[in-house]
């Protein structure tokens, strides 16, 4: 009986310091409860794609969500508008013709009258995109606040500290450290407005990915659709603005005149303007969503740990618990260097495409 409420103690210790520090954790309890054991493959591909819907938590069994609107077109052109919850009320996830394939992440399907399936047109808010918004939302705040600052500013106006000096900190190292440097003095100017955008962009996004709970907890950065969409971006940056040099570079490179005649060289380095981008998408992409993924690992590492006795429990869990503060720490860091990370090689890059004509 003692040692039935030692375990049972230990489990609410154990439980609420994952409440406080680790996300998904809900999830693992839930299965543990329902199921007897969990699925650690489940909680971690749950975790890092994207949802209809906010999960929060759950209580005896219910799950506590935030629904989001759906925005889908049929095969007969026709648009629905309606919330994620309705795919629950029926109990097996669908909603008339739509159904939540799981096979396919949880992605809406259509089941067509002749029996077959197809994916429709798809332009649903998705936790993914509330949690862009929210930084969005906190980058203005953040940005309108300190151009008020500045704004009202006279040349007898002290320093500014506080809030407002940490961010002109932030902006001003990023500048003068690594964008003026990697693009050069005569065209940072014109970069700077963007390389910021999305180092602020990706750091934000990274610190509230760290959050276990809304409105936090998403993992934006571990989305290639993102990162895909942010390598698009400085890829136009380089290629859209880039000097003759850069493109002599590429077609008419500096070597024997047999490698251009071929043409070997050239063809290297065309496919250089692709291989960039695809560098920095798959560099972002994957130190986030391995960051995550062993986070959530150590955490159901806990309740398999339990679900074993409670000699391995007590094991397991004080090994996880350390690997967990270990690695949300080190996330932290991470959060900061692969937002630098991203905008050095963006600058980097950039530079390159606007490099000064060599003497002969």
């Amino acid at each position: 009986m003692k040692l039935n409420i030692l375990t049972h103690s230990l489990r609410i210790i154990v439980l609420g310091l994952l409440l406080c520090f680790f996300p998904s954790q809900g999830r693992c309890s839930e299965a543990v409860q329902e199921e007897g054991g969990i699925d650690v493959k489940e909680i971690v591909l749950g975790h890092l794609s994207d949802a209809y819907e906010w999960h929060i938590c759950s209580v005896n069994g219910h799950h506590v969500s935030i629904p989001l609107p759906v925005i889908v077109q049929n095969h007969d052109g026709e648009w629905f508008f309606f919330s994620s919850s309705e795919f629950h009320k029926s109990g097996d996830n669908t909603f008339g013709a739509f159904f939540l394939n799981q096979e396919q992440n949880g992605k809406i399907y259509e089941k067509l009258p002749n029996g077959t399936v197809e994916r429709p047109l798809d332009l649903s808010i998705t936790k993914d995109v509330v949690q862009i918004w929210i930084v969005v939302v906190l980058m203005l705040c953040i940005f309108l606040s300190t151009a008020k600052w500045y704004k009202k500013k006279t040349p007898d106006t002290p320093a500014p500290n506080g809030f407002v000096g940490l961010v002109e900190m932030f902006v001003m190292s990023i500048l003068d450290d690594l964008i003026k440097p990697s693009v050069g003095e005569k065209h940072y100017r014109k970069y700077a407005p963007f390389l910021l955008t999305a180092f602020f962009f990706i750091f934000i996004t990274n610190l509230l990915g760290l959050i276990p709970i809304f409105p936090g907890g998403a993992n934006i950065t571990g989305n290639i659709n993102i990162t895909f969409f942010l390598a698009i971006c400085t890829m136009i940056a380089i290629n859209l603005w880039g000097n003759k040099e850069y493109w002599k570079d590429i077609f008419w490179p500096k070597v024997p005149l047999f490698l251009k005649v071929i043409p070997l060289m050239p063809v290297i380095e065309l496919f250089g303007v692709f291989t960039k981008p695809f560098a920095l998408m798959i560099r972002l992409f994957a130190n986030m969503m391995a960051g995550h993924a062993v986070i959530l690992s150590f955490t159901c590492v806990i309740f398999l740990g339990w679900s074993m006795g409670v000699g391995y429990g007590l094991g397991l869990n004080l090994f996880s618990i350390v690997m967990l503060l270990f690695m949300n720490c080190l996330e932290l860091l991470v959060a900061v260097v692969q937002a630098y990370v991203f905008t050095l090689l963006s600058a980097v890059f950039i530079g390159l495409a606007h490099k000064e004509a060599e003497a002969e």
